[in-house]
């Protein structure tokens, strides 16, 4: 897997570089603000993108925004947002259009250098990594639900939740502590109330997490 990396603290910069490497991953550059990690991922084309959303000039949100405009450009390269923020109004437009190849990790909630990595890997692999308290704070900021979210029992907006936070249906029965075919039923069913019937060009887990967040 071949990573950039935009962080503008150095410890941390050259500290996930180091990590990453010692795992068999290439970093083919670790910038410090936004700017240059668009030019970056111009020149090396890179399998995902490590992206802080707070950087140089103005410490807000131009990682965030850079990293949309790279999902934009390079719908390719997945984008892994690392950060101790949560900033609701990019992050929903980041995952817009295709959360598939997408991730929003909290700093302060990867205790394991094994679940970063594994989580990279996903998303590089076009699949999704979203931090729980994430996709939370986006739903709180979500004034009303849309379409069929609303229809949704509690249980299955708790497998919907394990399924927005990148897990395949044996992670979400081992999550909850049920068998694989409860499961199913509960994704079945959320597919039928979201009107997600087969389709061989769509990724129905992906719709069904969008709608989620959009609602």
């Amino acid at each position: 897997m071949r990573v950039v990396i935009a962080e503008d603290l150095a410890i941390l910069r050259e500290g996930l570089a180091g990590l990453l490497a010692e795992r068999g991953h290439e970093v083919c550059a670790a910038v410090a603000d936004g700017a240059a990690l668009t030019e970056a991922v111009a020149a090396h084309r890179p399998d995902a993108a490590v992206v802080d959303v707070r950087m140089p000039p103005t410490f807000t949100d131009e990682g965030l925004r850079a990293a949309i405009e790279l999902r934009a450009r390079y719908p390719g390269t997945g984008v892994l947002v690392f950060s101790q923020y949560v900033e609701t109004r990019y992050a929903a437009r980041l995952l817009a259009d295709d959360p598939g190849g997408v991730g929003y990790l909290l700093k302060d909630r990867v205790g394991d250098v094994a679940e970063f990595v594994t989580a990279l890997e996903r998303v590089a692999a076009g699949g999704t990594a979203l931090d729980p308290e994430v996709v939370r704070l986006l739903l709180r900021s979500s004034h009303q639900a849309a379409g069929g979210v609303a229809s949704l029992t509690a249980r299955e907006r708790e497998v919907l939740t394990l399924m927005a936070e990148g897990r395949s249906n044996a992670g979400i029965a081992a999550a909850m502590v049920v068998t694989g075919g409860a499961v199913e039923k509960h994704v079945a069913s959320i597919f039928g109330k979201l009107g997600l019937p087969p389709a061989e060009s769509d990724n129905r887990r992906v719709l069904a997490v969008l709608r989620y967040l959009e609602g």
